[in-house]
């Protein structure tokens, strides 16, 4: 697996691979409490700069691509979403670091974004793709499951939390041969939506 940054767009979104430039950008999508509130990690307020340093440093040392996500639309920034735990030799890579603006969910957004992100892993050569998120985080879950990911499991008291509660992590999972099931359900569902280019 050969993943490196780059950007990617479609009709809806561009996808930025993240840099210093886009600190105070992504500040202001971040500035939400309520995005946080299931992380492991807390980055609104004054927590973003030390957040936003931690994924620059994770980047630099190759295990994580950043990306500042823009809706085409309204050309604002409207959050993040990331490559991590980059396992080139064992051709594996999470999707994950993903979060929007309140004014973004239940939009094209999120759907354009993976389609992105998913076609740029399998292409590179990714022989699975994971996502996790917190056993309470059910909107997440249920986006997962909606895209037609397979449910892997839980993982009990997998990660410390800013809050100090120990999470338990649920477990999605992608194979290529499942890719052009989860495609298809994605191009569906963004042909429910009006592409901007199309106005």
């Amino acid at each position: 697996m050969e993943l490196t940054p780059k950007l990617l767009e479609n009709d809806f979104v561009r996808l930025e691979p993240l840099t210093e430039s886009h600190r105070d950008i992504l500040r202001a999508a971040s500035d939400d409490p309520e995005i946080w509130a299931l992380m492991s990690e807390r980055g609104d307020g004054p927590h973003f700069d030390g957040w936003f340093d931690r994924r620059l440093a994770d980047q630099a040392a190759g295990s994580l691509i950043g990306h500042a996500v823009f809706d085409k639309a309204t050309s604002d920034c409207v959050g993040h979403s990331s490559f991590l735990a980059i396992a080139p030799s064992q051709d594996r890579v999470e999707v994950g670091w993903t979060y929007y603006t309140a004014a973004a969910r239940g939009t094209a957004i999120n759907p354009a974004a993976k389609l992105l992100l998913f076609t740029r892993a399998i292409e590179a050569g990714a022989a699975r793709i994971e996502l996790k998120t917190g056993a309470k985080n059910f909107r997440s879950q249920r986006a997962m499951t909606k895209l037609g990911l397979a449910r892997e499991g839980v993982l009990r008291s997998h990660v410390m939390t800013w809050t100090g509660e120990r999470r338990d992590s649920v477990f999605f999972s992608m194979l290529p041969h499942e890719w052009p099931g989860v495609r298809a359900r994605l191009e569906k569902r963004l042909a429910a939506f009006k592409s901007p280019s199309a106005s």
